[in-house]
């Protein structure tokens, strides 16, 4: 029997497994660049335009969960292989981070708290078991990769996903003690920080000290940027929610100058990731295609452009605001780049499956 003359539920189901079992680990990113977006546009009063990205969220962490699900009962081996590789498991990241800027999204945009609180349990449950098995897994492990091809940005996303929960575990409802909230919110943001100047060493030695090539700088590298606009993003809901009075008062005067600290380390960024970029694609001639791996691109534009708008409440600098009004639209233009690239690139794959 011809795929053509197979019911469409056997080829939709082929579809599905086919899916299921390639499944980039960091395609949770997806969810990361269209939360942080949407947030960033209601924060600026684009209120419809905001509500539709929550609603193409709300779909695409639905499915992602649904092809990951599929892959744990059916390709286990290939899941467990991406969890201890130095160059894809840091993916699994996404995971956390994803849940948590979801979670945010309901919380800033609504204000549903038992929503935001079920979504905070979540990723605190993936923060512990990814977090350690990832770490555990590529420590122990007898064979490992040279620093160049074992490390690239996406490293960073230990970092990111640490201060997703910081932000989510400030901004949701808490039945218990507050200070023991914010306490808890407190040391994911130390914890973020710490895992951000670690890696970003050996990044930056990988980049300064050993060769690089178009193929190896990848859109990762621009997570460099995104973990310290999430660190700017997290620092900046603390003192927030210092100012309001609680346990973090006497963290305040230490907050505020850290925080200043990796936003201007994010705003550094931008021209040396621009100026790189160009160099890959139109000195190298690397052909610009779509990639899983863009959506690392499209969520440092908008964590950087949230990241300012909530450090520029949280430091009185209304003059800042003039940063935010323009990156949105850079990082709305970049959203609906790749999304346009990764639904012509799903259907060329969907194509190829029936023909095989």
């Amino acid at each position: 029997m011809s795929d053509t003359t197979k019911p469409w539920f056997t080829r939709l189901a082929q579809l599905t497994l086919a899916a299921a079992a390639n499944l980039f680990p960091g395609y949770f990113a997806v969810v990361m660049a269209t939360g942080a977006t949407s947030i960033a546009l209601n924060l600026l009063d684009y209120r419809v335009l905001a509500l539709f990205l929550l609603l193409a969220n709300c779909l695409a962490y639905g499915f992602l969960w649904f092809l990951t699900v599929i892959r744990v009962l059916w390709y286990p081996k290939s899941l467990v292989e991406d969890m201890v590789s130095h160059a894809r498991g840091p993916g699994f990241f996404t995971l956390i981070a994803g849940t948590c800027i979801l979670g945010s999204q309901f919380q800033l945009l609504f204000g549903w708290n038992q929503i935001a609180a079920a979504f905070w349990w979540v990723g605190v449950i993936l923060w512990a078991v990814i977090m350690y098995l990832f770490f555990i897994a590529v420590t122990t492990r007898k064979k490992k990769p040279a620093l160049d091809s074992g490390i690239n940005g996406a490293w960073l996303l230990a970092a990111v996903s640490t201060q997703s929960v910081s932000i989510l575990t400030a901004l949701v409802p808490w039945s218990g003690p507050e200070d023991l909230r914010l306490f808890f919110a407190l040391c994911m943001f130390m914890i973020g920080c710490m895992l951000y100047l670690a890696i970003i060493t050996m990044i930056f030695y990988r980049l300064t000290f050993l060769k690089l090539n178009p193929e190896t700088l990848s859109p990762p590298y621009w997570i460099n940027m995104g973990a310290v606009a999430i660190t700017t993003l997290a620092g900046s809901t603390l003192i927030l929610r210092g100012q309001e009075g609680s346990l973090l008062v006497d963290f305040l005067p230490f907050m505020r100058g850290f925080t200043l600290f990796f936003w201007s380390i994010a705003s550094w960024w931008i021209p040396l990731l621009i100026g790189l970029s160009f160099w890959r694609h139109f000195i190298q001639r690397h052909k610009l295609k779509y990639e899983p791996q863009l959506w690392s691109l499209v969520f440092p534009l908008a964590m950087y452009t949230t990241g300012t708008i909530r450090l520029a409440d949280a430091l009185n600098t209304p003059f800042l605001m003039t940063i935010p009004v323009f990156t949105v639209w850079l990082a709305l233009a970049a959203w609906v780049m790749t999304s346009f690239g990764m639904w012509r690139h799903l259907a060329r794959l969907a194509k190829a499956t029936r023909n095989t």
